[in-house]
């Protein structure tokens, strides 16, 4: 159906681009032609604003603002190429008698096509989050070079594409489940962050996440402690801020899931700072319990005066974000291998808590986001294989071990685990994993 669909919108767009050539050569009755083009012109506005009627079944109105786009700039694609096509062809019999007409009719199909180009790609732009900024440079510096800028737009219109037709699909089967409460667990959740980030209200460190979470009937909380400290200091945060969830809901205890540093953070707080008995399990995500040899060498090459200029620029950095005594050579220093050999006998796993990890590989490092396809090549040197940032080796800790990758050559990156980018990945739907990982804590009893 949406095909003869897009053949008639299409043909619509194709009828109304060239009016001059319909009319000049009477392939419009004159008769009624008037009318006719009246209502070819009218056909155009109403299909820039109304793209398609079966979208408004979509959820959302920014995927229905998205799919709208989508089926304009398909339209787009269609009918410039049998106008252009057409523009070609009459040459021999437009000049040099009519070729006035010829050019009218070229001004026409520019005005007509760019009203259909631009209302699509305007929506897609404003709208597609997979995109991403890097297909929207390649968008706006290909779009003048011809043949290019098709290719490079068909691109555009599969990833955006994709995008919608996924994500209503995801917000349908949410609302299919919702009875079932997947994710309503004994006890609330709480998302410790990793290193160098923050709990932000508009902008969340695990991405769509615990949304996609609290639809399936999760609890959900957040660590709110400072993104650069040692293990320690972040474990005392934590601690204060399980605490203060357990006071105010009389939850009991919490199960926390925790990437990166956050999750040395959380074991140092459950076992060191008396807190175990509020706890009822850990998860912890691409967490480097084995530390970074090259963070060894880093900090064993690099000399005391460089070390000290970075680390007081990021200081300044992370103040101005909001925390109040950020300390980053404390927080790097405590992710090196030696140190987390230390730390793995001093700070033992608690009985009658639940312990679980999760890992994940890079395949290539093309296959990351800046730095981690900077840091992979670096990282798989000193330490191996590994998520950009944490060797494979580093991650598993507890009772139970999930590894995740692609079967293509991109992989899953240290940031891709928990979202960040907001980036649908081929092979590793990540709201998807962690309902299942959340349920599986349900089903335990927790």
């Amino acid at each position: 159906m949406k095909y003869i669909r897009r053949t008639g919108c299409a043909i619509l767009v194709i009828l109304a681009a060239n009016l001059p050539f319909l009319y000049h050569y009477q392939i419009i009755p004159e008769k009624g032609s008037i009318f006719l083009m009246l209502l070819l012109v009218f056909g155009v506005v109403f299909l820039n604003i109304v793209p398609a009627f079966s979208h408004r079944k979509i959820p959302g109105r920014r995927l229905r603002v998205c799919a709208d786009g989508c089926e304009l700039l398909v339209y787009f694609l269609l009918s410039v190429t049998v106008s252009a096509a057409g523009l070609l062809i009459m040459i021999p019999a437009a000049f040099p008698e009519d070729k006035m007409v010829w050019f009218l009719n070229l001004l026409c199909v520019t005005v007509v096509e760019a009203s259909v180009f631009w209302c699509g790609i305007i929506r897609v732009y404003l709208t597609s989050s997979q995109i991403g900024f890097k297909w929207r440079t390649i968008g706006i510096l290909c779009g003048w070079i011809p043949i290019v800028h098709l290719a490079v737009l068909v691109k555009i219109i599969r990833m955006a594409m994709d995008e919608w037709e996924f994500e209503s699909g995801k917000i349908m089967q949410a609302q299919e489940l919702k009875d079932e409460r997947l994710c309503e667990t004994r006890y609330p959740i709480l998302m410790v962050h990793g290193v160098f980030f923050r709990d932000f209200k508009y902008f969340n460190y695990w991405g769509r996440i615990p949304k996609e979470l609290e639809s399936h009937g999760a609890e959900i909380f957040y660590g709110n402690h400072q993104s650069a400290a040692s293990v320690a200091d972040s474990g005392k945060e934590l601690a204060a801020r399980i605490r203060e969830i357990v006071e105010q809901t009389g939850c009991g205890k919490v199960n926390i899931i925790a990437h990166s540093k956050g999750g040395l953070d959380s074991r140092y707080a459950v076992s060191r700072l008396g807190i175990g008995d509020l706890v009822a399990s850990l998860t912890t995500v691409n967490t480097p319990h084995r530390g970074c040899i090259f963070a060894d060498y880093l900090l064993d090459k690099i000399p005391q005066a460089a070390k000290d200029k970075v680390a007081d620029g990021y200081n300044a950095a992370l103040k101005k974000l909001g925390d109040e005594t950020p300390d980053f050579l404390a927080a790097v220093t405590d992710l090196r291998a030696s140190a987390c050999e230390t730390f793995n006998r001093n700070v033992p796993d608690m009985p009658g808590i639940y312990y679980q990890s999760v890992g994940s590989r890079l395949n290539v490092a093309s296959g990351g986001r800046f730095p981690l396809n900077f840091s992979h090549q670096l990282v798989r040197y000193f330490d191996g294989p590994n998520d950009g940032l944490v060797a494979e080796t580093s991650f598993r800790w507890g009772e139970d071990y999930t590894f995740l990758t692609t079967k293509g050559k991109r992989g899953i990156s240290h940031g891709d685990v928990i979202d960040l980018n907001r980036e649908n990945i081929r092979d590793f739907d990540v709201r998807e994993f962690y309902v299942e990982l959340v349920s599986g804590l349900k089903e335990r009893g927790y």
